[in-house]
Order: structure tokens, then C-alpha cells, then sequence
């Protein structure tokens, strides 16, 4: 052998060695999920409508789902304390289940969130007559309210989130409401697990505004067992009672001393069938919550754990009230997602709000939109998890 090539060999031998002891470079990681996305036609409405379906997600996996009848958020998956995901709001698995009138699932609630008297409100100096779908009263804003109708709708993404903007005309006589009304309803989804829910109106005559989202949570995850152990909190240290008709009577009274008292973590179902009047007449929880506010701007209303799964919800808001229902008209009746039979008490509500039946009230916040105002309502819903088992 040529000497120099004899001089090569353990040179040459070492680098084999060397190429074959090295570790190979490692693959690159999958990446991140990332924010999405996606709209789809679900459905049509009797007269040939199209219904759309919008689905958004996070980085963290959590997921919305909503259709453009009503607004309605018909899936919200979030995980549970082991990241398993799960459904954490009542409905159905097809559009029909929203069109038989279901009790407002998911939905977005206008002109006016909960009750207005005998149907009937007069402002400046007009006795204005609404349609009355809850015995005498008016509900939810009638027998066609925001829940009933097909909205205008389009995703966006921003700095925020990635979400779905909903716009709607509510023309001058709607359901007995004085004036045009344009709103827009924006739902935003953010890589910090909240949910912001934003709602701005305009009018072109004095008209109550009072404008809400009507989803029935269970942090449980599957909508086949109650939520009497759910463990709630409210940042409220009043309420106002209500009449046989569930209208409020215009008094606000303290909580204390009372099964209303929420202020520090209560189970749902601990003083749910206590002998109480109030609780009689609600057949449990269907009451506005002052809450304890000294200014404006979002303030933390109601946190909500669920021990066996661990899910948490944080409500913030910048309304003056909070509507706590306690799913006491649920009876089994109604068969919903995964064919779970929704029985007494198996979802809650927490509906920002002003108080019910304000036009009536003059010592409750006012709910008068005149023109050339512009109204302007925020709810923030965090979803998280606590660590710990019960």
C-alpha cells in the first residue's frame, strides 16, 4: 500500500467510528396546535334559510361551537383536570333540537334577558304593549326573540382570539319594542381559555336594552348527572326577590342569613330545598345577583368548580347583575346530545344582566337606549382546572 494512503487509514477509520457513535439529529418536535377556524351549512329554517355552523379553537384544544339561529353555542369543549375534553353545555346533536323551542339553550337573549311585568312598560309618556309568553309576563324578549332568528355571521381572527361576529336588525314594532335596533353580537375564543362575549346596539328610538347568553353549563362534562355539587361563588351580597310570577318586586335585600348567600364557595344543591318563600317560588335558583360593584369596567362576578372533574368557570362582566337559574324546569322531558336525558337540575345558568323588569323599576339601573347612544355590555368566561381532588 502507498505509504500516504497507509498514513490515511486510521484517520479514515476514525471518522467512521465517529459517524457511526454520533447520534443522529433529532426530529422536530409537532408543532403547537394552533387557534382555527372553520364554518360549515348544518341546516335550513322552514322558509329555505341556510344555517351556518362556525367552529373555533385554541391552542389549549378548547372548543367552540355555534350556529347562526340564535347565536346558539351548541358545544363548548373544555378538559377536565386530566386534559380529557368534554362537553360542558346542554343541547342537541342536530338543528331540529333548536327549532321544537327548547328552554333558550345556548342562546343569545334580546331585545330584552328575563322579565318585564304584565307585558307592558311606558316610556316617555307611552304605554308600549310586548307580546307575553310567560303567563302574563314577557320573557327573553318574546315569542321571537334573538333565540329565533337567523343572524348575519362571519369569522375573524385578531389579536385577541379567533372568533364569530353576529349582526342583526331588529325592525321598529319587533315583538311590541319601539324603534330599529342594530346589534352586533362578537364572540372572541383566546389562547388564555376565556370566552369574551361582547354586545353593542344602537337605536333609533328610546327602547330597553338588555341583552344576554342564555348557555346551561354542567362542568361535568357528559349532561347526564345534576349539578347540585357543583361549588359555587358569587360577588354579590344582594338580591331581588321575586313575585309568584318570578318578576322581581322591587325590594333588593340582603343575602345574609339567607340560602342566597353565595358569597363564600357554597355547593349548588347544599340549601336548594330549604323552606323558604323565594326558593318555593323559583322551585329553587331563578334570582338576579346585585353584584358588589363600585365602579365600572369588567369586574369578577361568579367562579363555579366542579370537584370530580376538576373544570372551573370564572365569569367577569360589566353589568350590575347576574341571573343564577339552577335548571329548575328541566323534568326529563327533553333528550339532548349523546342521548342524555337532561332531568331536574341538570344544568345552571349565570346570565349577566340588567335586573329584570327595570322599564317597570325607576330605583333599578336604568336600560333606556336613546339615539345617538351607543350600548356597550362585556362577559368574560374563563375556563380552567383546579389540581387538587375532592
Amino acid at each position: 500500500m502507498p505509504r500516504c494512503l497507509s498514513s490515511l487509514a486510521p484517520a479514515v477509520a476514525a471518522l467512521v467510528l465517529f459517524a457511526c457513535s454520533s447520534p443522529r439529529p433529532e426530529e422536530p418536535a409537532p408543532a403547537a396546535p394552533r387557534a382555527s377556524t372553520a364554518r360549515d351549512i348544518v341546516g335550513t329554517m322552514p322558509d329555505g334559510t341556510e344555517i351556518e355552523a362556525f367552529t373555533l379553537a385554541n391552542a389549549h384544544g378548547i372548543e367552540l361551537r355555534a350556529i347562526t339561529y340564535g347565536g346558539i353555542i351548541t358545544s363548548l369543549r373544555a378538559p377536565d383536570r386530566d386534559g380529557q375534553l368534554g362537553d360542558i353545555v346542554l343541547g342537541f346533536d342536530g338543528i331540529d333540537g333548536y327549532l321544537k323551542d327548547p328552554p333558550y339553550f345556548g342562546a343569545i337573549i334580546g331585545r330584552y334577558g328575563n322579565r318585564i311585568a304584565k307585558g307592558r312598560f311606558t316610556l316617555d309618556g307611552t304605554t308600549y304593549e310586548l307580546a307575553k309568553n310567560n303567563g302574563g309576563n314577557h320573557l327573553h324578549g318574546g315569542l321571537k326573540g334573538f333565540d329565533k332568528i337567523v343572524w348575519d355571521a362571519a369569522p375573524f381572527a385578531n389579536e385577541r382570539g379567533v372568533g364569530i361576529i353576529f349582526r342583526h336588525t331588529s325592525a321598529d314594532g319587533d315583538e311590541g319594542y319601539p324603534g330599529a335596533l342594530t346589534v352586533e353580537v362578537t364572540y372572541t375564543l383566546t389562547d388564555q381559555d376565556e370566552l369574551f362575549v361582547d354586545y353593542l346596539a344602537t337605536a333609533d328610538k328610546a327602547t330597553p336594552v338588555s341583552l344576554t347568553q342564555h348557555s346551561y353549563f354542567n362542568l361535568a362534562g357528559d349532561g347526564s348527572s345534576d349539578v347540585l355539587g357543583h361549588v359555587l361563588q358569587l360577588g354579590a351580597g344582594r338580591y331581588t326577590p321575586v313575585d309568584a310570577g318570578l318578576v322581581p318586586t322591587g325590594e333588593i335585600a340582603t343575602v345574609e342569613g339567607t340560602p342566597f348567600d353565595f358569597r363564600t364557595p357554597t355547593a349548588i344543591g347544599a340549601r336548594i330545598n330549604d323552606d323558604d318563600v323565594q326558593l318555593k317560588r323559583g322551585r329553587g335558583y331563578d334570582h338576579n345577583f346585585v353584584l358588589d360593584r363600585e365602579g365600572g369596567g369588567l369586574l369578577h362576578a361568579a367562579r363555579v368548580v366542579e370537584p370530580t372533574t376538576g373544570r372551573t368557570l370564572d365569569i367577569s362582566t360589566t353589568e350590575p347583575g347576574i341571573q343564577f337559574y339552577s335548571g329548575n324546569f328541566l323534568d326529563g322531558t327533553i333528550t339532548g346530545k349523546g342521548g342524555h336525558v337532561y332531568n331536574h337540575r341538570g344544568g345552571f345558568c349565570l346570565e349577566t344582566q340588567h335586573y329584570p323588569d327595570s322599564p317597570n323599576q325607576p330605583s333599578f339601573p336604568s336600560t333606556i337606549l336613546r339615539p345617538g347612544e351607543t350600548y356597550r355590555s362585556q362577559t368574560v368566561f374563563r375556563f380552567g382546572v383546579i389540581a387538587e381532588r375532592s
